[in-house]
Order: C-alpha cells, then structure tokens, then sequence
C-alpha cells in the first residue's frame, strides 16, 4: 500500500509544499528553539535535501511543526489580503511556494513517527492533529482567498497557461469547493469544530491501535505449543518475549492484518486459534486500547459532514475527485468482480474440508485453519512451500538484484549505496538514484525490519517531494515489516514479501519520475484508486521470468532456482485466488458501509454494525473473514482511504490489464518501461486519469485481464 500520512487528516490535501489536514484558527505557541539549535527551521545542506537525522532530537519536531503553522498561515493572509487583482501568479503560484518549513517538517515527523516512534512523538501525534486541522480550514474556509481562486476559475478559458498550470487551477478550486468554501455562517463554524475533532480521534485511534496491536501479541508457555515453525521463528519469538521481560515464554507478535503468517506454520490447532483470536480482538479488550468508541465517533463525523456539504453521505462526497466518481460505480465493479472470487472460494473451502476429513478431522474449517491447510494444499497442488523457496529469497539480493534490476532493465536506472546519508535507525539502508542518462534522481531510503515501535504493513511515502518551482528532486522511503534474523543469519523473506517489496517500489518509482512543476500536482499526488496503479503493476516484475531468474539465488549454495521449482512458483501464484480476493472485497465492502451512513445516522455499536454489514456484503463466506476487522481497519481511520478501500481492487484492473498490454508488445523492454514513464509514470496529477490510461493503452480498462491474472476465470469445462 501507499503510505499518505501518520493520521488521516494530514496527506489528504496538499498546499504549496506542504500537507496539511482540517478547524478554528490554531492557538500561537512559542517557538522554543532556533534555527541554529533546531534543523527543521532550516533547509538541510545535504545532498537532495535529505533530512538530517543525526542532528534532528525528538524536542524539535512540535516547534518546528507549530512555526510552520503560523509561518504559512502568514503567507497565506498575504495572498488572501493582496490589493491587486488575482493572477495565476500572485494567487495559486504564491500558495505553491507557501508551506516549505510546514512540509520540511510534517515530511520527516510523519515518516520517523510512522517508522520509529516513541512517546514523545506520540504525543506530539495528538497534539498536532486538531492544529493542522484548524490551519487547513483556516485556508480552505478563508472566503477572501476562495474569491481570489474563484475569479482565476471563471477565467481560465482566456489564460495562455500550460495543461498543467490550467490542471493547478482546476485542483485548487476543486480542493476549496470540496472541503466546504461554499459554506456560510453557522455550517461554516460546524464543519471547522467536526474537521478538529476528526482530526484528533485519528491520531488517537493510530495510537490506539500500535498500542493494541503490541499489546495483543500471544504469550505462549509451552514450547510443544508452537510446533511447525521454523528456527528464525523460534528466535524471533524467543527474542519479543525477552523484550518484554517474559522468562521461559515465547511471544508471537501480530502483523497488520487479520490473517497472520504463523497460523500457515502451527500445527496445534488450539494455538492457531488463540492466535487468531488475538489477531481478531486486538482493540476489543477495553481499557485504553480498545478502538470502538474512536471509530463509532469517527463514523458520525464523516456522515454528518457529508451532510453539511451537501451529499446524501460521506462515500459520496469523496469520490466526487476520483478516477470512480461515485458510490454506484464503485458497487458496480464489486459486483462484476464478487462472484466470481466468492465461486472460486467456495472451491477452494471444499478442497481444504477434504484435507481436514483425510486427516481425521471431525470439525469444520474456521477461519484459523485455512493458512494452515490450505499450505498443505499448495504443496499437495505443486509439491512446494515456503521452507523451499525461502532459501532462494535473501532481503538485499531481493532488492537489489530483483527490484533494482527490473528498474534498470525497464527505466534504465541504476543505484549506488550511500553509507554518508544519516537515517533515523540502523537498519535503514539509503540509495542514491541516477537516471539511465546518469543523472541523479533522488535518494532512496529502504526501511523493511519489523519493530514494536513501527506501524504495520508496508507503506512509501517521501521526505522531500519533486517540484521544479521548489528546486527540489525526490527523497523517498520504503518501509516494511518482516521479520529480522538472529545475528549472523541471513534475512530470508517469503514470496509474498518479495512482491511487497515491488509494490512499494512501484510508488517510489511513481515519486522518482515525477516531472511536474507544482508540488500539489506532483508524483503520487492522485487519486487513490489511481495511485495504487503504479504500485500494483510494478508486482508483476516479480514474477516475470526474467527477473526472478536474477534474483532468486540461494544463499547457501550460490545457485540460481531450478527451472522445475520457478515454473512451479509461477503455477502457484494463482493458489488461494478466491479467498484472497473476497478478503479484500469484503474490507471494501466494510468500508463503504461505513461511509455510506446519512448524515443524520445515530451513533453505530461497531460490534452490531460489523456482523450486519458483513452480512450484506457481497457473497460473504464465514470461513473468508475481512482482511481487516472494522477495529484495526488502519486505512480507512488514520491512513487516509476512508471509502477508498476499493481502490486496491480498481488500481489492481488497471494494473493487470497495462500489463497484459506489455506483455503482447514484448514484456521487458525499454522502450514498454519508457512508455510507462512517459504515459503514467512522470505524469503526476497532470491530466484527467481515465484520459491518462487511454492515452496508454489505447482503451478503456477492462476486467477480463484480471480475472486471468488473479486466478478468478471459471475452470474450462471439459
């Protein structure tokens, strides 16, 4: 996934560098440091602007953060106040160059507060939300600077600008009229104190929930218990519950998601489903963790202000901006997709039965045996499991001889290791990036161990964002959460790792190439269910034979993956194709129900309205629980995708369909990468995104792509 902010409310807008989220005008603070105590206040003289973090102390953030506030809010008033008549020049080019010391510092807080956080930023998490909140408003609800943006409006048919200058204006005022411009009196001061609020409960519920999640991990006693899985497992065990001071205990730490890579291991059946279950009820337990009440409220405040800006409910009111529109096409596609995942998991729920009824087992398959089975099953089908590929999938060879490689062989480029760039922890590695004419891109940052003190999944996300107008090239970061060896080991990682480490890639690869001269417009700054394109369609490098050839090398022996074992990776990789489809469509579905609430909807119980939702999802399968339970559902309530969550599922038709396209037209090449790059890639929020895919493809998307590629076509009859 692409990573937007630490909560909500901040990576939703952008405004001249910086992002900034929603409500009365923030109270000043002083300032408690200087430019020459404190580096945020002023431009790092490292190579790309990268941040410098052997300098930078936890004290420096919130008075950086809070002069940046008051630094743009100032800026801001000037434009908004100006005697001359508005220009694209004196209006949205001043507000593009606002923000810089704003965005310098919610740039390195939010990646260091995401990856490695403390208490200390924690709090400044709380603190800062309703803050942010009100300086957006207090921009976005500034009626003298929405007139000036309005008059450049009405005029832009008469400018002699560039497509992309006309697009900044088509932004800005739809950025205004979105986040309620229009909006008078009474309505005004409402959405400001809802926007504050929400703002707040976001940044509580993150906390909440690493708090929850690290709280919820299992603590087992018995070592017999935790039978099946491998040494490093063991070790990595052994070492969570030493950090916790548990002696002669093992603790089984929890992963993003409702599944966890363990249960395909255990073979007591009985820790299988404790470990679900604290996977499951991870912020239900009550007491401060427990996220219901944070997201019930959350929930509210969206309905309501989708009412007060004029839409039947919150989902309507956000998908006015993206590639889908609306709520009804978003159902559209679900219900093109759903059944045929739902028949292809219902196959797939008969074969794992049978293996449980072959092994003499008398209960029927629940949710926490299917990683469990259906692993047998895999190997039953292709006569492979992790145990086996593993060897072949060593972290940095991945990275570099894999996802690097296939960057080269696409886009010409190349990377060189930099040991002079500081980072903000020690398993940070960072990379300079040239372009295939040898010019320098930008740096890169690879963050993949996992920590207590990181957010879960896999996300990207930039320091420092490309703009011509701003003089500045890219530096971005990818952040992981596998699991770190003993020392002296090496970091073996799954297939499933391997192709999240392409994903992210694929971000970063949308940020390197961006070539746009306003940072609102620029890189990943697009829809979401546009920005996951990119992402998506970088995946399937993984698996091209070319590429995997070159990476897939195994540690001990030096030698490359047989030929027998890669064709049956590649085989394998449409196994559990139902079940990993409907998970998604039921999270989607869980989200636009969610935000599909009136405006004048009371106060949901998130117990009660989870299982009916549930209920009316599409084709929804007991034994197929949701990728993410409405309560540690990170995405929609602190990471920016509130009813949004399908967009994985439309980037990923995008992505499938562009790469099918690539692959009739020769695969890997240079001149397909180039292509992309010059289509797609360096286009930003340059252009409509549905004129963007055409422009590509020559076409509309199509569906059918998908069903092949993700295993979801009906068997042929024979």
């Amino acid at each position: 996934m692409l990573r937007p902010a630490i909560f909500t409310v901040i990576g939703t807008l952008v405004l001249g560098a910086l992002v900034l989220p929603a409500t009365a005008a923030p109270t000043a603070h002083p300032v408690a440091t200087t430019a020459t105590t404190n580096p945020l206040l002023t431009r790092s003289t490292l190579p790309f602007q990268a941040p410098p973090f052997n300098l930078i102390k936890n004290s420096d953030y919130l008075p950086a953060i809070e002069a940046g506030i008051q630094q743009q809010l100032a800026e801001v008033k000037a434009i908004a106040d100006n005697p001359a008549p508005p220009t694209f020049s004196n209006t949205l080019v001043a507000l593009e160059r606002s923000g810089q010391l704003l965005h310098r510092a919610m740039g390195v807080f939010n990646g260091v507060s995401s990856a490695n956080t403390n208490p200390t930023l924690q709090k400044v998490q709380e603190t800062i939300a309703p803050r942010l909140a009100a300086a957006e408003d207090a921009i976005y609800l500034n009626s003298r600077l929405f007139k000036r943006v309005q008059a450049i409006y009405k005029q832009r048919s008469h400018l002699k600008l560039s497509p992309e200058s006309r697009r900044l204006i088509w932004y800005y005022h739809q950025q205004f009229v979105h986040a309620g411009a229009q909006l008078a009196g009474a309505n005004k001061v409402r959405l400001k104190k809802l926007n504050e609020e929400e703002a707040t409960l976001s940044a509580k519920f993150v906390n909440q929930l690493l708090a929850g999640t690290k709280a919820a991990a299992l603590v087992v006693s018995n070592k017999a218990a935790l039978a099946g899985l491998s040494k490093a497992e063991m070790n990595a065990a052994t070492k969570a519950a030493k950090a916790r001071g548990l002696k002669g205990k093992w603790v089984l730490t929890l992963q993003n998601t409702t599944q966890q890579p363990m249960l395909a291991q255990l073979t007591d059946r009985a820790t299988r489903k404790r470990l679900f279950e604290a996977s499951w009820n991870r912020t239900e337990r009550g007491g401060p963790n427990d996220t219901r009440a944070t997201i019930e409220r959350i929930a509210q405040i969206r309905a309501e202000k989708a009412k007060l800006l004029g839409y039947p409910n919150f989902a309507a009111w956000r998908l006015t901006d993206q590639m889908v529109k609306t709520p009804e096409n978003v159902d559209a596609f679900i219900n093109k997709l759903a059944p045929a995942a739902a028949n292809k998991a219902r196959e797939e729920v008969a074969e794992l039965q049978k293996i449980i009824n072959q092994d003499g087992g008398t209960f029927k398959l629940q949710p926490w045996d299917w990683e469990f089975y259906a692993a047998q099953l895999r190997k039953q089908k292709y006569n492979i499991n992790e145990a086996q590929v593993k060897p072949y999938f060593q972290l940095y060879r991945v990275l570099e001889d894999g996802v690097f490689y296939a960057a080269h062989k696409l886009y010409g480029l190349t990377f060189k290791r930099r040991y002079d760039i500081p980072v903000y922890q020690k398993d940070v590695r960072v990379y300079e990036v040239y372009d295939y004419n040898g010019k320098p891109l930008g740096l890169f940052y690879a963050d993949y161990f996992k920590r207590d003190n990181k957010s879960g999944g896999a996300w990207m996300d930039n320091f420092v964002v490309q703009s011509k107008l701003l003089h500045q090239q890219p530096v971005i970061y990818n952040v992981g959460n596998f699991t770190k060896p003993a020392p002296g080991q090496p970091a073996l990682i799954s297939y499933d790792d391997v192709v999240t480490m392409f994903h992210e890639f694929g971000h970063a690869l949308n940020g390197f190439f961006a070539d746009q001269e306003y940072p609102s417009l620029s890189g990943t700054a697009t829809a979401r269910d546009f920005v996951e394109f990119p992402s998506q369609f970088n995946e399937h490098w993984a698996i091209n034979p070319k590429v995997l050839a070159h990476y897939a090398i195994n540690y001990k022996t030096g030698k490359p993956m047989p030929k027998a074992l890669l064709d049956k990776l590649i085989k394998a990789r449409t196994f559990n194709a139902g079940y990993n489809m409907m998970e998604l469509v039921e999270a989607a579905a869980l989200d636009m129900q969610w935000h599909s609430l009136p405006g004048n909807a009371p106060l949901q119980n998130a117990d009660k309205f989870e299982t009916a939702a549930l209920r009316r999802t599409h084709l929804y399968l007991p034994q197929v629980p949701p990728r993410y339970r409405s309560t540690y559902f990170l995405h929609i309530w602190g990471n920016g995708y509130q009813a949004g969550y399908y967009a994985y599922l439309w980037t990923a038709m995008l992505a499938d369909d562009a790469y099918a396209w690539c692959q009739q037209h020769g695969g890997l090449t240079r001149a397909n990468g180039q292509r992309f790059r010059n289509l797609v890639l360096s286009r930003g929020n340059t252009e409509d995104y549905a004129t963007m895919f055409r422009n590509f493809y020559g076409r509309n998307p199509q569906i059918g792509p998908m069903l092949k590629s993700r295993g979801l076509e009906p068997a042929p009859q024979k």
